[in-house]
């Protein structure tokens, strides 16, 4: 059986509903309502055709509180095949098998679901574990609820072996990317087995309630739906951390007057609201008790203000920065608590303002304001929007065979449309529908380059336990949606793909970074490029990547190539490599003095060359020291009352330089380097090689030049060599400008 259901009141689940709890009321949405109709419809026999059966009265009075107008006809349908199919099947707790699919679709139907979801819901284990076949529910029901069934189908065990509940996964995940109803029929599939899932092993409850935590909690967070994330949570608390879920269950209950505290404050901030004319609806939102779990870590010991928190629904998105307005002007505002999530939305479509009070006995107390559709939205996420393919033109829609081909077979063996085949996209690649959200479509494209299933499944839980989301702005004007902590290499990755692996630095905000620099929510990314199929990266990038795409290409390029993963010889710092060549005559230099002739020499802080304008001073010996006209020594001389000597060039055109090269570092760059001096008709006379810091390399280079009127031409090739990104003179305690 598909469904892991025991015992239908667990221990956790009586916790839960212990009476407490109950006094405390609840503003969200009630999930837990499941009579014993269900039992007594499932055996009572089928109802007659002109009427619903017993059994899902109860799924359609949910129903038509959301939809009245909804058709009931396909419902009965369904529930007739379900209970017909599952006849003779029991779940481990004795119950007839058609308890679960019905509390299922009552859970989906407590949330707002649309009848397709509902019937599809009904339906869910239907191929799974009985005889009915894809092709039935597709003649019975239509194409759209065959997708749905068939995307929360498990694979095959006798196939896939330990791989089976990885691929299960990543078929439903293929599947999620063209209709997100799929996974909203998974979520409530899971609810209702954590519910009762006492009697199973406890080991075998530990295993489910971590693939609870790591995949299916972060799943349903982002995709809005709190009303079962927050369930769930307490599920896996109960189960993972039983001795922490005591000692809450145990605080909730001795503060049985925590809601008064709250309800107080509520009636205040309900009088401010009647007399400032707002129209509001004040209600006290219990914590549940992961939340009240982490408050206590937070601050110790609670007060009862902590227990919960204000909710004040309003019907205009206007009225509730109105609601702000008075809240901040009649109570004493917590400034560090505020948050507007209605100027800018979460990811996972959430909106509210958040923010905190001191009411005038000195309590603290958390206010969330948001609108009766933020409300349900935030509870219900993605399956509060209905059907994401009302609406599109039809040409845009995924027909049967797209439908039946992208959960046929997991995605690892098969070429399933991407999510993006069948969505409207904005012009800088992000989704326009909000049921088909940025960060599915990139969990689908780096799916497909990890074929192992080990690798997908700890790449999976890798990305999911990214809990925030940052924006940054590409350089052509585009945006990208990345990880918070993400870097310059998953930038790269994320727009430019296989490319990247010639990443040979980033411009954050315009200024030049490396490749590790973590990047803040709004920045501006460009990055640069080799233009050579050669390079490929490097070992550390791992150590900067946070996204599954940018490591599962990092780590394919380096089993590839080898050699380029293993470890440098030396265990210590490099040396400055130098390297000496013969020692040409420079650019000849004459000073015009009295007497006898001075030995001149180009100063080494500025490299004069001809033919620039220089300035000559005395040094000791009776030398002279020819600077360039620009050069800061000139200035610093003249403080000094030095004399300046003049100084003039020579009849030869050949001079000696010295250039300095910034670059990233990258295989065979000093040999391209040098190759680009010697094309342009220089010597070189020495040359200096840094140690890479931040993956940054200096050149130094002494170079014979001669015509020294080639120099800017020299500098240009030297600049257009992949992976340098300046040139410029040696100077030595100078502010020179930094280009010839």
């Amino acid at each position: 059986m598909s469904a892991e259901a025991t015992n239908p009141v667990s221990a956790a689940d009586a916790a839960v509903t212990d009476p407490t709890v109950r006094r405390r009321g609840r503003a969200r949405i009630d999930l837990r309502r499941i009579g014993r109709a269900a039992l007594l419809g499932a055996t009572a026999g089928p109802a007659p055709r002109d009427r619903l059966p017993d059994a899902i009265s109860h799924v359609a009075e949910a129903h038509r509180a959301h939809h009245p107008d909804a058709d009931l006809s396909v419902l009965r349908r369904a529930y007739v095949l379900a209970e017909s199919s599952h006849r003779g099947q029991f779940r481990k707790s004795g119950e007839p098998y058609i308890t679960h699919p019905l509390a299922v679709t009552l859970i989906l139907a407590e949330l707002g679901a649309e009848t397709t979801t509902l019937t599809a819901s009904l339906l869910h284990d239907t191929v799974e574990d009985t005889d009915v076949t894809l092709d039935q529910v597709r003649r019975e029901f239509g194409d759209e609820v065959a997708y749905l069934v068939d995307g929360v189908t498990k694979v095959e065990k006798i196939d896939y072996g330990a791989a089976a509940e990885p691929e299960t996964f990543r078929k439903m995940l293929v599947a999620t990317g063209n209709d997100v109803r799929v996974m909203s029929i998974k979520l409530a599939d899971r609810l209702h087995n954590m519910r009762t899932l006492g009697v199973m092993r406890p080991e075998k409850q530990a295993r489910i309630a971590k693939v609870t935590r790591d995949v299916l909690i972060p799943l349903a967070e982002r995709l809005g739906v709190q009303a079962l994330k927050t369930e769930l949570e307490d599920l896996v608390f109960a189960i993972l951390h039983p001795e922490e879920y005591e000692t809450t269950r145990a605080l909730i209950a001795g503060n049985p007057q925590a809601g008064d505290a709250l309800g107080a404050v509520a009636e205040q901030v309900s009088a401010v609201l009647r007399e400032a004319g707002v129209g509001a609806e004040v209600l006290v939102r219990p914590r549940h008790f992961v939340s009240v779990h982490r408050v206590r870590l937070k601050r110790g010991e609670l007060r009862g203000c902590d227990f919960g928190r204000l909710l004040v629904l309003v019907y205009e998105d206007a009225d509730c920065y109105a609601v702000l307005g008075e809240l901040h002007t009649c109570f004493t505002p917590v400034i560090s608590e505020f948050k507007d999530f209605i100027a800018a939305p979460k990811f996972n479509l959430y909106q509210s303002l958040h923010t905190a009070i001191a009411a005038p006995d000195g309590a603290v107390a958390e206010v969330l304001i948001r609108t009766h559709r933020m409300h349900k939205v935030a509870e219900a996420g993605v399956v509060a929007l209905g059907n994401p393919h009302v609406g599109q033109d039809p040409a845009e829609q995924p027909d049967a065979a797209d439908r039946q081909g992208a959960t046929a077979q997991p995605a690892a063996v098969t070429a399933a449309p991407s999510a993006d085949a069948t969505a409207p996209r904005a012009d800088d690649g992000e989704r326009v529908d909000p049921t088909r959200p940025g960060w599915l479509s990139r969990l689908l494209d780096w799916q497909q380059a990890a074929p192992d299933p080990d690798t997908f499944w700890s790449s999976l839980r890798a990305d999911l336990a990214e809990d925030d989301e940052i924006t940054v702005f590409r350089a052509d004007g585009g945006t990208l949606k990345l990880p918070a902590g993400a870097s310059c290499v998953d930038a790269a990755y994320a727009q430019h793909g296989e490319a990247a692996h010639g990443c040979l630095g980033a411009r954050v905000n315009g200024r030049l970074a490396p490749l590790g620099t973590v990047l803040g929510d709004g920045d501006t990314v460009q990055p640069l490029l080799a233009q050579d199929t050669v390079s490929g990266p490097s070992p550390e990038w791992l150590d900067h990547a946070r996204t599954p795409a940018a490591r599962i290409a990092i780590t394919g390029w380096l089993r590839a190539h080898p050699e380029s993963a293993a470890p440098p010889a030396e265990t210590g710092p490099r040396p400055p490599v130098s390297v000496t060549a013969d020692r040409r005559t420079g650019a000849e230099l004459h000073a015009d003095l009295e007497g006898e002739p001075a030995a001149v020499r180009p100063a080494g802080c500025c490299t004069p060359v001809p033919p620039d304008e220089i300035t000559g001073f005395r040094v000791r010996g009776g030398s002279v020291t020819a600077h360039r006209a620009r050069c800061t020594a000139v200035e610093a001389m003249r403080r000094l009352g030095r004399e300046p000597v003049a100084v003039r060039w020579g009849d030869t055109a050949q001079g000696r330089v010295t250039l300095v090269a910034e670059s990233f570092g990258r295989p065979g760059l000093l040999a391209d380097l040098t190759e680009a001096i010697a094309t342009a008709g220089a010597a070189v006379v020495s040359a200096t090689v840094e140690p890479p810091s931040e993956q940054r390399v200096r050149h130094t280079y002494t170079l014979h030049l001669p015509d020294a009127a080639g120099l800017p031409a020299l500098m240009r090739a030297m600049r257009d060599v992949p992976g340098v990104y300046d040139v410029h003179r040696a100077r030595r305690g100078t502010s020179e400008p930094r280009r010839a």
